[in-house]
């Protein structure tokens, strides 16, 4: 992601720019996780992060410009990718993150949120993009060494692997209400390994 052109407040700055961006951003996660988008307003976040008010009008302008930033945070600290050497194991343990993120009780609020926000706001909706642009390219290097080793066949779509294993996690956080758990996690993974491995998600040359 190129930061130079990066929402309002997405650069990362040193010293007490540095603190306030962490506080507003902490205090504006807080604020979503407990009572969603709609809410959302920059008087209180500032007034949660003890920052002046007056700061994060300029920063940040809109509600939408602290969840853009907020995701750009949120994606820079994320874990890197797995590299076991086997393309299930990396799967699977693409699966266990996603999924703890998803069952933890603030982020799994957190994330409903911002993708509520995403649904109305143009703003949003392309940080999400952004965000989730971010994750697929680092985690793309294990398709990418599976077919080095002919695990999988070559053309195959590092995104669409790992869109099948997130997806059906997803579902189940905002569709189905259906538990997450590990019988769900591995069933993910081991589905998109063996789809992968048949050809599946081969990308056609055009």
């Amino acid at each position: 992601m190129n930061h130079d052109t990066a929402t309002p407040g997405s650069l990362r700055p040193g010293g007490r720019t540095a603190r306030v961006r962490d506080a507003v951003l902490r205090a504006a996660g807080d604020l979503l996780a407990d009572h969603g988008f709609a809410t959302l307003d920059l008087t209180e976040v500032a007034a949660r992060a003890e920052v002046g008010k007056t700061t994060v009008y300029r920063r940040w302008r809109t509600p939408a410009g602290l969840v853009a930033d907020l995701l750009v945070d949120m994606a820079e600290t994320s874990l890197p990718h797995s590299d076991t050497g086997a393309l299930g194991d990396d799967l699977l343990a693409n699966a266990r993150l996603v999924a703890k993120t998803l069952t933890d009780p603030r982020q799994s609020r957190l994330f409903r949120a911002v993708i509520a926000a995403a649904t109305s706001d143009d703003t949003a909706a392309t940080a999400l993009h952004a965000f989730y642009d971010t994750r697929l390219t680092e985690w793309s290097p294990c398709v990418a060494a599976a077919v080095t080793r002919g695990e999988v066949p070559a053309g195959t779509d590092p995104r669409a692997v790992l869109s099948a294993v997130s997806a059906p996690l997803y579902y189940r956080l905002l569709a189905s209400g259906d538990p997450l758990d590990d019988h769900t996690v591995t069933t993910a993974a081991a589905s998109a390994t063996l789809a992968a491995r048949a050809g599946v998600f081969v990308r056609e040359s055009p």
